[in-house]
C-alpha cells in the first residue's frame, strides 16, 4: 500500500474509533503528512494551511480555492493522488468546506464548527512516521546541518544577531528548506533568554545559534554554540553537565519506553551534575514529525516511543543547552542533524559512548 493510501486508511480508522463520519484536515503540518510532503502555505507564520482536507468513509476532497488550485496540481503534484479537487472562488472557500460537511459528524486537527477536536491524535499519527519519511527525514537533517555548518563558519565577533540570524536563513533558503524558527542570542542573552529571538546586539565572544529548518512538512531542529577564546571554567563544566544529560535521555529513547520514564532519566542527571532545577526553566523536547514537536514530554507523559521516530532532545543548563534531531530504530539510534569535524564531546552511559556537540572554540 502506498503512503497516501496508508494514511488514508489512518484517518478512516481514527474517525470510525470516535464514531465519527470523517475527519477534517487544515493545519499546514497535517496536510504535508496526508500528501507525503505537500506545501499548502503561503504565509509560514500560519499554522492553518491554504487547503482543505475532508476524509470520509467512500471519499477524500481537497478543498481549495482558485489561487491555490494550479499549484497544488501541478507543483504539488497533488493531481496525481486519489483527492477530488474542490476548487472555489478565494472569497467562497468556507461555503465549499460548510456544504461538503453538512449532516456529517466530523473530527478536526483543531477546533471547526463543533467538531470533535482530535489535535492529540493527530499529532502522534504525524509522530509515527513511516519509511519513506524517515528517508526524507534523514535527507533533511544533513540538509540543516549543513547550513548550520556553512553559517557557523561565518560567523564572527562584531556581528549583530540579526546579521548571523540573515546568514542562518541564507543557507537554509539557499538548501530549499523555510528556516521556521530561527534563535540567535549573543553573550549575556544566552545566560538570560531560553528563546531569544535576533536583536542588535552584538557579538563579542559567545553566540548560540538555534534553527529548525522544514522541507516536505517535515520540521529538523539543532543548536550549536560557538566561543571566541578561551572557554571559562565554568562554561566548560556546563556543556559538559548539559551534553551527559542529553546523552542520557538520547540512550533511554527506546522502542517500548515511555516519555516519562525517559524524563526521569534526564532529571536524575540534572541532580547529578548539581543543576537540580534547570529542566523547570525549558521544556526538554520530543518526538518531531510535521511540527517541531509533536508534542513536549513532561513529567507524566505516558506517550510510549516506538522505532521510526525521531526525537529532538533539548536539555539546557543556564548558558548551556544540546540539541540535535535523533531517529530512532529497533536496533539503536541515528543522530540526523550530526555535523562532521565539530568537536564532539565522547559521553559514557550504560553499554555505550555517545558522542555530543561541544562548543566549538575558536582562538
Amino acid at each position: 500500500m502506498d503512503e497516501i493510501a496508508l494514511k488514508l486508511g489512518y484517518l478512516r480508522e481514527l474517525a470510525s474509533s470516535h464514531a465519527l463520519d470523517g475527519i477534517l484536515l487544515q493545519r499546514v503540518s497535517s496536510l504535508a503528512w496526508a500528501t507525503g510532503g505537500a506545501s499548502a502555505f503561503v504565509n509560514i507564520a500560519r499554522s492553518d494551511a491554504e487547503a482543505s482536507l475532508l476524509v470520509t468513509r467512500d471519499q477524500q476532497y481537497l478543498i481549495t480555492n482558485n489561487i491555490e488550485a494550479t499549484r497544488l496540481e501541478k507543483e504539488e503534484r497533488l493531481a496525481s493522488q486519489p483527492w477530488n479537487f474542490q476548487i472555489s472562488p478565494w472569497y467562497e472557500m468556507e461555503h465549499t468546506i460548510r456544504r461538503l460537511a453538512q449532516g456529517l459528524k466530523l473530527g478536526a486537527d483543531g477546533e471547526y464548527l463543533g467538531g470533535k477536536d482530535l489535535s492529540a491524535e493527530m499529532a502522534r499519527l504525524r509522530a509515527n512516521l513511516n519509511p519513506e519519511e524517515g528517508q526524507r527525514f534523514r535527507a533533511l537533517g544533513q540538509l540543516c546541518a549543513q547550513a548550520m555548518e556553512a553559517a557557523a563558519q561565518a560567523v564572527h565577533p562584531g556581528q549583530t544577531e540579526y546579521e548571523i540570524a540573515g546568514l542562518l536563513a541564507g543557507e537554509a533558503e539557499r538548501r530549499g528548506m523555510q528556516c521556521i524558527v530561527n534563535l540567535i542570542a549573543v553573550d549575556k542573552r544566552i545566560y538570560n533568554f531560553r528563546h531569544p529571538l535576533p536583536t542588535d546586539k552584538k557579538l563579542k565572544r559567545y553566540v548560540m545559534l538555534v534553527l529548525c529548518g522544514r522541507r516536505w512538512g517535515l520540521v529538523c531542529s539543532l543548536t550549536r554554540l560557538i566561543h571566541f577564546g578561551k572557554l571559562p571554567d565554568e562554561l566548560r563544566h556546563k556543556a559538559d553537565a548539559v551534553a551527559r544529560v542529553d546523552a542520557l535521555m538520547i540512550a533511554a529513547t527506546r522502542p517500548g519506553q515511555t516519555l516519562s520514564q525517559i524524563f526521569g532519566r534526564a532529571q536524575e542527571a540534572y541532580a547529578a551534575a548539581g543543576y537540580a532545577d534547570e529542566w523547570k526553566l525549558h521544556h526538554q523536547g520530543g518526538p518531531a514529525g510535521y511540527e517541531p514537536r509533536e508534542f513536549i514530554a513532561t513529567p507524566g507523559s505516558n506517550e510510549i516511543v516506538s522505532a521510526g521516530q525521531v526525537y529532538a532532545w533539548n536539555p539546557s543548563i543556564t548558558g548551556c543547552k544540546s540539541e540535535d534531531s535523533v531517529l530512532i530504530d529497533d536496533e539503536g539510534f541515528e543522530v540526523l542533524t550530526s555535523i562532521p569535524g565539530w568537536p564532539a564531546l565522547k559521553i559514557e552511559v550504560p553499554d555505550q559512548i555517545i558522542e555530543r556537540p561541544d562548543i566549538l572554540t575558536v582562538n
